[in-house]
């Protein structure tokens, strides 16, 4: 089973692979939230491992994003805080297990397991959930039925849906739509973005799934579930 590690002590880090990978693990390490949404583009792991104090958006912030956008995952949260009210806050966040650093080896590998059997099925719905994009297939479902998106427009919304706020600026927005900033015109990402819009239709139904924000960039609107 596939776990992310994000973890910013360069050494710890691949310590922990090394441990992971020796229990049967298929590891991936990252030392920020930015490394791993972009490591997400491409992989979907179901298991994580995140440490509390990250360079940018910190774990908190960053266990709350995976849990709206992978409800089914198992999250471990490792820290050196102990305090109850720092445990609690892991918790709400949406951590499963919450360990204090230093991590013992064998309780990490332990505590991934028996979240490992435990965790649901990634076809089960959420409540609210409008619609599921499976991104290996490249199939958007909703209650309108499945429709096929390219491989540009899968990477797009699922960079959506793990953003923070589920919102990108126009630059990213065009990178992940395949083209530089520079050779892409205000015209032709609007007709890439409307061509999306009208898939999302398709499958969602009529309503507001994408919007346009003034001098900004573009949010996601509806609840989507990576599978």
């Amino acid at each position: 089973m596939k776990v992310l590690l994000v973890e910013d002590h360069d050494e710890l880090r691949e310590a922990t692979l090394a441990v992971l990978h020796a229990h049967g693990f298929s590891a991936v390490g990252v030392a920020s939230a930015e490394e791993m949404d972009d490591l997400l583009q491409h992989s979907r792991p179901r298991l994580y491992v995140v440490d509390l104090n990250l360079p940018g958006e910190d774990g908190l912030s960053l266990t709350r994003r995976i849990r709206a956008a992978q409800p089914a995952a198992g999250i471990v949260m490792t820290t050196a805080r102990t305090q109850v009210s720092d445990r609690v806050q892991g918790y709400e966040s949406g951590a499963d297990i919450y360990l204090p650093k230093p991590v013992d080896p064998a309780e990490l590998i332990a505590a991934l397991k028996s979240l490992a059997a435990r965790i649901q099925p990634w076809d089960v719905r959420g409540p609210g959930v409008a619609a599921t994009l499976e991104t290996d297939a490249r199939l958007l479902r909703g209650s309108q039925g499945a429709v096929r998106l390219s491989e540009s427009e899968m990477r797009l919304l699922s960079a959506l849906v793990i953003a923070k706020d589920n919102m990108l600026e126009r630059w990213q927005v065009a990178v992940h739509l395949g083209s530089a900033e520079a050779d892409i015109s205000k015209d032709s990402l609007q007709n890439r973005i409307s061509q999306l819009r009208k898939k999302m239709i398709q499958s969602l139904g009529e309503g507001e799934h994408i919007r346009s924000v003034r001098k900004e960039g573009y949010k996601l609107c509806v609840n989507l579930q990576l599978r």
